[in-house]
């Protein structure tokens, strides 16, 4: 089911951080959002789950007005944000218990998410125990168990190293490709909107306006695949240049 933001604009205080953004991130696609810091590009996210309203133009999710947050899009944050009290398996229930979903079916759905993320053996574990990539881990699975069909996630490897964050980039690969979900991406690493997008929107400085839309011809492979291929360098050089430009 398709997102689309019309002639949206936004602002804080006075300060527009948006400025009439039209796109449609298209079903069963990954869009990402690339851009400067403080372009709107996080916004966009939060008016996207409807935890903010535009100033002006409207956000709609399967051509139904987006006006608050919604089951049907979860997102996923710059930080875990787990319990510190609940295990992985605990952290990943939690929505569920939330929602009044009980008893075997919630073990089911547990255990799928966990083993779908890598996580099957680590469920007893609290995030005190668990390393970064382990509690990104569980945000992703917590999200996943509930099942949207759009996905948020908010530079969510930003802090994670040079070799963990490969590894999170293959792991959402996976997901798209067993899930199909609508996926909107924000980061500001050149390398992981080229390894993750089917689609790349490239943001002007703030207030944030659409300056360049990317189709990528690339198949959806493991990242380092991608990374070794000589047409990967030639687009990453394309886009830094545009982005020097701004």
């Amino acid at each position: 089911m398709s997102l689309e933001f019309k002639n949206v604009s936004h602002g804080y205080g006075g300060l527009e951080v948006l400025k009439d953004v039209r796109f449609n991130a298209e079903p069963g696609r990954i869009t990402v959002l690339l851009g400067p810091s403080g372009c709107g590009k996080s916004t966009l996210l939060k008016l996207a789950a409807g935890f903010e309203r535009p100033a002006a133009g409207s956000v709609c999710f399967d051509e139904r007005p987006v006006t608050g947050p919604g089951a049907e899009r979860g997102m996923m944050f710059q930080t875990p944000v787990l319990f510190d009290w609940l295990t992985a398996a605990g952290n990943v229930a939690f929505g569920l218990r939330q929602a009044g979903v009980r008893g075997k079916e919630q073990q089911e759905r547990v255990d799928r998410f966990m083993e779908l993320t890598g996580l099957s053996d680590f469920r007893d574990y609290y995030p005190s125990a668990l390393s970064g990539g382990m509690q990104q881990r569980t945000a992703l699975a917590r999200l996943l168990v509930m099942e949207p069909q759009c996905l948020l996630m908010d530079e969510p490897f930003a802090a994670l190293d040079a070799q963990l964050r490969p590894k999170m980039q293959s792991l959402v690969l996976s997901v798209w490709q067993d899930l199909r979900p609508t996926v909107l991406f924000v980061t500001h690493d050149v390398e992981e909107a080229l390894v993750l997008g089917h689609r790349i929107l490239v943001f002007s400085k703030r207030p944030g306006q659409i300056v360049r839309e990317i189709e990528r011809e690339f198949e959806k492979r493991d990242p380092l695949e991608q990374l070794m291929d000589p047409d990967f360098g030639k687009e990453k050089r394309n886009i830094l240049e545009i982005l020097r430009d701004l």
